[in-house]
């Protein structure tokens, strides 16, 4: 039997391995056995969410699994068939949504059936996507390869209480994953900020988004304090949304004891400026997303995709390794005028 085995601690050596890779043992039906897991953290080994991903990765798919415990550097997983249907996962503590979602959408949107995804756990996380990064950005393209995906959000979970809640559901596309190119953003639609706080005093929002108003030379149609629960806090999201006519970005920088809010907006306004310095398309969070779900698409259509990205990071770089070792594609990256542009295509191994 064809089995992928992986060295977890290899690029940028965290759990984006290992996320890949049960979304694409699932996706293709190939056993996965990984060894050093997230040997380049502090604490390596499956820490809390990173089990609940191979947890969930099992209840769709009715996996055979070893290894499988808190701390474990190693794991065998053979999956079986992927069932569409209603699934609770429950994370805990503030451990992400978010990285769960994306360790099961891939073979969800591809199973035969609606599926619904209910989540508890953090919804708002340091170092994982957050909701609105996925609702806004990512979600939209999975639309144009044809899935049906509509996610709502019925609590905040900030670090470090969690208690957040989403609700996914999933309708495959009938004729399958259609791949596409996405070299432009596109004209400017909407540019706003978003500060959330809950239990915090309105004055840090307000600090924050002056902050981001002097740098942009934003007005306060622009400058948002959506209405939270108190009771979802004490928690710090300050949100930049860059809807263009192709593609829509959104950037997030979290509050923390030790950050004044200035400090705060400081590290948003810099990722938003190297993103608006570049010509390119998506932004380097996007470009790593993205990478998975087109390339499912050219590989069972045997064709090519491309887009532009301002940052090629080791992370999608390590990403686009993992994935040729699961599917029949070539993911290839070079410097353009707009930045990087990757193109995935078609490869006979």
């Amino acid at each position: 039997m064809t089995i992928v085995e992986l060295d977890g601690s290899v690029g940028e050596g965290g759990g984006q391995i290992l996320r890949t890779a049960l979304s694409l043992s699932m996706c293709t039906g190939v056993p996965l056995r990984i060894e050093r897991i997230r040997a380049k953290r502090p604490k390596p080994g499956l820490m809390r969410q990173h089990l609940s991903c191979v947890q969930a990765a099992q209840a769709i798919s009715g996996a055979a699994v070893s290894g499988a415990e808190l701390g474990s550097q190693s794991l065998a997983f053979c999956p079986g068939e992927v069932r569409a249907g209603h699934y609770r996962f429950a994370v805990g503590t503030a451990g992400s949504c978010t990285l769960v979602l994306q360790a099961v959408l891939p073979a969800l949107m591809q199973a035969e059936g609606i599926s619904r995804v209910e989540l508890s756990g953090g919804t708002h996380n340091p170092m994982a996507p957050p909701f609105h990064f996925i609702e806004r950005s990512f979600i939209p393209l999975l639309r144009r390869m044809g899935v049906g995906v509509d996610a709502s959000l019925r609590r905040h979970g900030f670090y470090p209480a969690g208690g957040g809640e989403i609700d996914v559901a999933i309708c495959p596309p009938a004729d399958g994953l259609r791949a596409f190119d996405l070299l432009e953003r596109g004209e400017p639609r909407d540019l706003y900020a978003e500060s959330l706080i809950p239990a915090l005093p309105r004055r840090v929002a307000m600090l924050e988004l002056q902050a981001l108003a002097d740098a942009f030379g934003w007005g306060p149609e622009q400058l948002r304090v959506p209405a939270v629960r108190q009771n979802e806090g004490p928690g710090n999201a300050l949100m930049v949304t860059l809807a263009h006519a192709h593609v829509t970005e959104v950037f997030t920088s979290f509050g923390e004891k030790s950050l004044s809010a200035e400090q705060v907006a400081a590290r948003v306004i810099a990722e938003v400026r190297a993103y608006q310095g570049a010509c390119a398309a998506v932004g380097p969070h996007l470009a790593d997303q993205l990478a998975l779900p087109l390339a499912l698409a050219v590989h069972r259509q045997g064709t090519s995709a491309a887009y532009t990205c301002s940052e090629m990071t080791e992370h999608a770089r390590t990403n686009l390794a993992v994935i040729q070792e699961f599917l029949s594609v070539r993911g290839e990256f070079h410097r353009c005028e707009s930045g990087w542009r990757v193109n995935i295509s078609a490869h006979q191994r």
